[in-house]
């Protein structure tokens, strides 16, 4: 749906969890692409947004 839709539709819809971050990434922002991978992001201009890195997030590590 993201790469469908692209970013900013998609976060609009609460189960992306999108969300502005502070720190260290502070001026980014975070998208749940699903159960398994995040993207953070920046907002370059009105209409297009740079991807800096898609991590996957696993909260187990199964063996």
């Amino acid at each position: 749906m993201v790469e469908l839709y692209g970013i900013r539709e998609a976060r609009l819809i609460a189960g992306f969890h999108d969300e502005p971050l502070k720190g260290k990434r502070e001026g980014q922002r975070s998208i749940r692409l699903n159960r398994a991978y995040r993207a953070f992001y920046i907002e370059t201009n009105e209409k297009e947004v740079e991807i800096i890195q898609v991590i996957e997030v696993n909260k187990h590590e199964y063996k």
